[in-house]
C-alpha cells in the first residue's frame, strides 16, 4: 500500500498502543507503587485532595495491596497479562504495517498510563529518535474521563515540555466502529460453537462512579451503545442479553445496574446459564480474569445458578490487529499526507 512516490524520503511515524496500566510483579511492595501512582491520579478519584490524601495512605494503601498481590498471582504467567498481550500486539500492529506501508517507516511502541512501560518513556523514545508524527491509539474502546482521559493528560504535560513540536493525531474511542462490532459478534459466535448458547448474555463494563457520568462522561452511553450495536449483530431478542457494570468501590453510588446484584438476581430467579463477556477491555486483566472469571462465577452459582462461562477479551487475535490497522489507516495518511505537502513530492493516495 504505496502513499507517495518513489523518489520521496521515507516518512518516519511513531505510533503508541496505550493501555491503563500494571505493577510490575504480584507483590504487595509491586502493588502498593501501582496503586499510589494510580489511585493519585486526580482524573480517576475526584475526592478532594487532603481527604483522598489520608484516606489513600491510611487505609487502602497499608491494607488493599497485600490481597490484590494475592489475586495477581493466581493469574500472573511470568508477567502481568495486560503487559503480555500490549507487547503482543504491538508486535503484530508493527508487523502488519510495515507489510501495508512498505513506503512508511513506521515504529510501534506499548505505553501504559501507569507502570512500566509508561507512555512517557514511548513519546521521549520517538522525539530523541527525531521522529515528528506521532499517532496514539488508546486502547479503551469507549471514552472516559478516568481512562482515555490520563492519556491526554500526560500528553499535554509532555507537550508542554518539548521545543520541536510533533504532529499529532489521537484516536478517542472507537465503541461502535463496524470493525470491532463485528469482532466481538464473532468471538461471541465462536464461543456458541464450542459451547453453545446460555440463557442469558451478559455484556459486563467496568464502572464509574455516578456523579462522573452526572457531570458529562459518556463512558455510560458509549458502553450501551456498544452493548446494542453488538447485540443486533447477533441478532439477540430483548431477555436473551443485558448490560451491567462491574468493580465498584467505596460508599458513592456508580453507574448501575451492578454486574455483580444483577448475577445474584438471575440465580435467584432460576436463570440456569449466563456467558459474560467484557467489550471495554482491549486484553485480559486482573479484572477480567479473577474477578469476572472467577469471583462472579461464584457468586452465581451460589445463587443457585448452574452454568457460567467468561468469553475472553479479544486480546492479539487477527480480528483485534485487523480492527487496530483499520483505525489507524486513517491518522497514517492524514500525518504522512502533511509530509507530502511540504516536501512538494506528489502523493499517489491525495490531492497534496
Amino acid at each position: 500500500m504505496s502513499l507517495c512516490s518513489a523518489s520521496a524520503p521515507r516518512q518516519r511515524i511513531g505510533i503508541i498502543l496505550a493501555n491503563l496500566g500494571t505493577p510490575d510483579e504480584p507483590t504487595a511492595a509491586a502493588v502498593r507503587r501501582y496503586l499510589r501512582e494510580f489511585l493519585s491520579d486526580t482524573r480517576v478519584i475526584e475526592v478532594p485532595r487532603i481527604i483522598w490524601f489520608f484516606i489513600l495512605r491510611l487505609f487502602i494503601l497499608p491494607l488493599r495491596p497485600r490481597r490484590v498481590a494475592e489475586a495477581y498471582a493466581s493469574i500472573w504467567e511470568n508477567e502481568s497479562p495486560m503487559r503480555t498481550t500490549l507487547l503482543a500486539q504491538v508486535a503484530a500492529v508493527q508487523a502488519r504495517l510495515q507489510e501495508n506501508y512498505p513506503d512508511l517507516d513506521i515504529t510501534v511502541l506499548p505505553g501504559m498510563s501507569y507502570g512500566k512501560p509508561s507512555f512517557k518513556a514511548a513519546l521521549d523514545q520517538f522525539s530523541a529518535a527525531g521522529i515528528e508524527r506521532f499517532i496514539v491509539l488508546p486502547l479503551f474502546p469507549q471514552y472516559s474521563a478516568t481512562s482515555t482521559g490520563p492519556l491526554y493528560d500526560q500528553l499535554g504535560t509532555w507537550v508542554k515540555q518539548q521545543r520541536n513540536l510533533p504532529s499529532l493525531h489521537v484516536v478517542r474511542d472507537y465503541h461502535t466502529h463496524p470493525a470491532y462490532v463485528t469482532a466481538l459478534a464473532n468471538s461471541i459466535r465462536a464461543h456458541w460453537q464450542v459451547h453453545g448458547r446460555a440463557d442469558k448474555l451478559l455484556f459486563s463494563f467496568h464502572g464509574i462512579p455516578q456523579p462522573y457520568a452526572d457531570k458529562g462522561d459518556p463512558y455510560p452511553a458509549q458502553c450501551r451503545a456498544t452493548a446494542s450495536a453488538v447485540a443486533a449483530e447477533l441478532a439477540l431478542k430483548e431477555g436473551e442479553w443485558a448490560q451491567s457494570f462491574q468493580s465498584r468501590f467505596g460508599l458513592q453510588e456508580w453507574v448501575k445496574p451492578y454486574t455483580d446484584k444483577l448475577l445474584e438476581s438471575w440465580g435467584h430467579e432460576g436463570v440456569g446459564s449466563v456467558q459474560v463477556l467484557c467489550p471495554a477491555f482491549s486484553a485480559d486483566c486482573l479484572e477480567t480474569l479473577e474477578e469476572i472469571a472467577v469471583e462472579n462465577h461464584d457468586e452465581f452459582i451460589k445463587a443457585g445458578g448452574k452454568r457460567y462461562e467468561y468469553i475472553p477479551a479479544l486480546n492479539a487475535s487477527d480480528a483485534h490487529i485487523d480492527l487496530f490497522v483499520s483505525l489507524l489507516q486513517g491518522p497514517i495518511q492524514a500525518v504522512s499526507c502533511s509530509g507530502c505537502r511540504v516536501s512538494a513530492v506528489p502523493c499517489s493516495r491525495c490531492e497534496c
